[in-house]
């Protein structure tokens, strides 16, 4: 288990939202549902210390770009240290609803993934609202382009939350403490434009 994960797990157990990171059959599954072959813009809410990251920096095409959110200051720059010579990557201490304004500053129009471990459970009804309406917007006009993530209930996907995402498929991890869901959501179903899934 990795110390800095668990000092910072008892210091802030709203924003860090395991005591354990993810097991390596969870981390492959949310891996497994984005297409690398060719270059993609991503985004990851609340890395933590970079157990999916390093799975998503190993299986990304060269000329892909990945943007880490993590609200957690000493994570922030223990990610920033762990991938400082990768240049595709770079880390924002910062709210994860801000993906939209770093993404004018760097021109980049859209993101094709974006992966979540954030805790959708215990957020504010206005601040989930605004993050996941933030993430649509931000997401390419592609088939392809999907919202990814791992959490403890299936609220966002049973509750409604994400209606204005086209289609979701979704699947329940066992071979993780805790179990996790997986969810995967797509910006357009199968009449949106041409993409690989």
């Amino acid at each position: 288990m990795s110390t800095i994960f668990l000092k910072r797990f008892f210091k802030n157990p709203f924003q860090v939202a395991s005591i354990v990171p993810s097991s390596k059959t969870l981390i492959r599954k949310v891996s497994d549902k984005m297409d690398h072959s060719v270059p993609r813009v991503i985004a990851e809410y609340g890395p933590g210390e970079g157990c999916h990251t390093r799975e998503i920096v190993r299986r990304m095409h060269p000329e892909s770009k990945l943007m880490l959110f993590e609200l957690d200051q000493e994570l922030s720059v223990h990610l920033e240290k762990q991938f400082a010579h990768d240049p595709r990557i770079s880390v924002h201490n910062m709210d994860c609803a801000k993906l939209p304004e770093v993404l004018a500053q760097k021109q980049i129009p859209h993101c094709d993934y974006v992966v979540s471990g954030i805790p959708f459970s215990i957020l504010e009804k206005g601040k989930k609202r605004e993050i996941l309406e933030n993430t649509h917007a931000v997401l390419a006009p592609e088939a392809h382009s999907a919202f990814i993530i791992y959490q403890v209930t299936n609220e966002l996907h049973t509750r409604g939350h994400c209606d204005h995402f086209e289609k979701a498929e979704s699947q329940y991890c066992l071979a993780n403490l805790p179990p996790m869901f997986v969810t995967k959501f797509y910006k357009h179903g199968s009449n949106g434009k041409n993409g690989k899934h």
